[in-house]
């Protein structure tokens, strides 16, 4: 990825010019100023130091900077969202 891509502010979501264009932020986009993610994960296992998840959203080698339990804090009721990520959504399926 070029030093100008990685400049972007504004992208299609994946790509699709279909799609508004986005603050990256708004989007899972490659092309983020702060590679800084988040992703909620099962334990399945501890031992030591070593822990086991399922449903970790990461490239290999990806450093984890924090890891906490999930609480109602992490938790949203009534989730809304935009109407582009509906048609990313619907399209999955």
């Amino acid at each position: 990825m070029s030093k100008k891509e990685k400049q972007a502010l504004t992208v299609h979501a994946r790509g699709r010019v279909d799609l508004p264009l986005l603050g990256v932020l708004a989007t899972r986009t490659a092309l983020r100023p702060n590679p800084i993610g988040l992703t909620l994960v099962e334990l399945v296992e501890c031992k030591n130091n070593v822990l086991v998840v399922r449903g970790l959203d990461a490239f290999d080698s990806t450093p984890v900077l924090d890891i906490r339990p999930a609480d109602s804090r992490d938790m949203v009721a009534d989730l809304r969202v935009p109407r582009w990520l509906q048609l990313l959504e619907d399209k999955k399926h």
